[in-house]
């Protein structure tokens, strides 16, 4: 059984207070588009929220439990925490909720790769990685979170025995890397839009 967490608790600061998961692209909202993009890929998806509150948001969104964080104020690490306990999957992608092009074929590749690994990460250099686009072995997870003492993603992962993917290798499924996409700003928001909305250019007689 493979799952999906989807990281929706943060107080989007950047995004001047807005709930960036009701963001809109290409016409549908970025929980949307992730819940469609992560259907075809995993047998559940778990969104995890900082408060049940915060969840009333989701109850139109069809075929996604939502959850609130056990362990409050501790950021991704503390989504991480409820949303592991809360996965029925051997195998999760982790995902935040602020990226409204991830691929289905790209998590897909993901998941085939882990092998015997604790998490398979892409990774675009040495310094440079994506942690909230990859995908863990839940066991793992729940080992370093029970007991962990820095809120830090990269401490977590360097805890693990991670397979790192470079970013060139998802291209056969996702030539522009798009998937990585991810909206922290509005500004941000309104050029991705504007960039769709462009009309094509007519081809040359």
């Amino acid at each position: 059984m493979r799952s999906a967490v989807v990281l929706a608790g943060g107080e989007a600061r950047r995004a001047n207070g807005q709930e960036k998961y009701f963001f809109t692209y290409e016409g549908k909202t970025f929980i949307e588009r992730l819940v469609d993009s992560l259907s075809g890929v995993v047998d559940e998806i778990i969104i995890v929220a900082r408060s049940p509150v915060q969840c009333t948001r989701f109850l139109t969104i069809k075929n996604v439990t939502c959850i609130s964080d056990i362990r409050q104020g501790l950021g991704p690490i503390g989504g991480l925490h409820a949303g592991s306990l809360a996965a029925g999957g051997d195998l999760i992608f982790v995902s935040a909720c602020d990226m409204p092009c991830i691929d289905p074929g790209v998590v897909s590749y993901l998941f085939r790769e882990i092998g015997s690994y604790d998490a398979v990460i892409p990774r675009w250099n040495e310094r440079m990685v994506e942690p909230l686009h990859a995908v863990y072995r839940r066991t793992a997870l729940l080992a370093y979170l029970e007991s962990h003492t820095s809120l830090s993603l990269r401490a977590m992962i360097q805890s693990l025995n991670a397979r790192y993917i470079p970013v060139d290798d998802l291209k056969a499924y996702d030539p522009g890397l798009r998937t990585f996409t991810n909206i922290n700003k509005l500004e941000e928001l309104e050029h991705i839009n504007l960039f769709t909305k462009k009309e094509p250019e007519e081809p040359a007689p």
